[in-house]
């Protein structure tokens, strides 16, 4: 499985992720022929700069977009899209967008549907963050610099270097989200500034190093979007790397983002058999009605739980209790100790790491006498092990025919 490992000890903003991509990629052309099919973006009003050069003493790519008419226009680094605050003040230097303007130009393009669907989500998530901040509705947002060609440029170019990497999972560190106060158009604000801070809801989030705005909407957004579970670097093989540069000079940690494209993730094969790294939550409880357990393992199950058992314990005082497990990759154990946690009893989870060896296996559907089943099929280094009707659809088939399970299934079994 590959993954794209992304750094952000020095925070997030579009154009360094953006810069940090093009050292992935193998034609950094993908991205220039990828914006002209936003058709309704005029290529005599911008540029796109991609500079290879360093900071310090770091080699990485730099990555700006020049409005042509603006002659003082310059991407700040992770500050760049201050002017995304600004929404409800008038400019002079852009267009004016609604949501509808920006989700029109992206459907009439020629980009690819995934790129289509990740940046519509990604625009309509960041004029619902907006109008939280300013008490409205995401259709009455004026998008002026967020509706801007380099604030768009930025997004839609994001999801088209994504795409051109086949779509890997997408892990992500704690975001490093800076300090300090940034000057908008509402005046001087604490970092993470308002829209900034509603699109990192959820995120793991940390300040260090010199006061700046190191995270910035369009960064927080690109995680929001993209990132499939927040760890530290997987286990796996790495297959590239790059930084994308900011613009702007810090004395302690450098303006920039690391990226990494790592194969295998936590899981290789050998001898047939799939070894991986695999989490273990559990806690304990002794106050929850039996009844409330079976809706906890549902969302555990549709979240990301490999498998989600009880045990029956003894605890203080041999009061009898449970004991709530759930397996799961690394990546995603905070997510669902957050759900154990909101909706159960207990007051923590404990998070334990093993090695796991298990046999590969797929899901086929086949066709009986019966009706359509999905099968569960295993091998051991290429030889087919044994084939395993999935539960529900036997019992959906043995009610359909008015049959015990145990004589659906052996029928079934039958013309496996």
């Amino acid at each position: 499985m590959k993954t794209l490992y992304l750094d952000c000890f020095a925070g997030i903003a579009g154009d360094m992720f953006i810069g940090a991509l093009l050292n992935l990629v193998p034609n950094m052309n993908i991205l220039t022929e990828g914006i002209r099919k936003l058709t309704a973006l005029n290529p005599e009003e911008y540029e796109l700069i991609i500079e290879r050069t360093t900071k310090n003493g770091i080699a990485g790519i730099n990555f700006d977009v020049h409005l042509k008419h603006e002659h003082h226009h310059k991407h700040e680094g992770p500050h760049h899209e201050h002017d995304e605050h600004e929404h409800g003040q008038e400019h002079h230097h852009h267009h004016h967008r609604h949501l509808a303007d920006i989700e029109a130009m992206i459907t009439a393009s020629e980009l690819p549907s995934r790129v289509k669907v990740a940046s519509l989500r990604a625009f309509s998530l960041l004029a619902e963050a907006e109008a939280n901040v300013h008490g409205t509705t995401p259709d009455k947002i004026h998008f002026h610099e967020v509706g801007a060609v380099d604030s768009i440029i930025d997004i839609v170019g994001s999801f088209i270097l994504v795409d051109a990497l086949g779509w890997p999972r997408v892990l992500c560190s704690s975001i490093n989200v800076g300090s300090g106060t940034v000057e908008c158009a509402h005046g001087i604000l604490p970092v993470p500034a308002p829209a900034t801070e509603k699109l990192l809801h959820g995120l793991p989030v940390y300040s260090a190093g010199t006061p700046m705005e190191r995270t910035t909407p369009t960064g927080a957004l690109l995680v929001k979007v993209l990132a499939d579970g927040f760890s530290s670097i997987p286990a796996g093989k790495i297959l590239a790397s790059g930084y994308g540069l900011g613009n702007r000079e810090s004395p302690d940690m450098p303006n920039m983002l690391r990226v990494m494209l790592i194969d295998a993730g936590n899981e290789y094969e050998s001898d047939g058999l799939i070894h991986e790294r695999i989490t273990l939550l559990e806690c304990n409880i002794d106050d929850m009605n039996p009844q409330d357990y079976e809706p906890v393992i549902g969302k555990l199950f549709l979240r990301g739980g490999l498998d989600v058992w009880t045990e029956n314990i003894a605890m203080k005082k041999a009061r009898p209790g449970v004991k709530l497990c759930c397996l799961c990759k690394g990546e995603a154990s905070q997510k669902l100790s957050r759900i154990i946690l909101e909706h159960t009893t207990s007051q923590g989870v404990r998070l334990k790491e093993f090695d796991r060896v298990r046999l590969n296996w797929r899901i086929e559907e086949a066709d009986t006498s019966l009706g359509k089943i999905r099968v569960k099929t295993t091998d051991l280094g290429g030889e087919e092990l044994r084939r395993i009707p999935e539960y529900e659809d036997v019992k959906e088939i043995a009610q359909k025919h008015d049959i015990p399970m145990y004589e659906a299934r052996r029928m079934i079994l039958r013309e496996l």
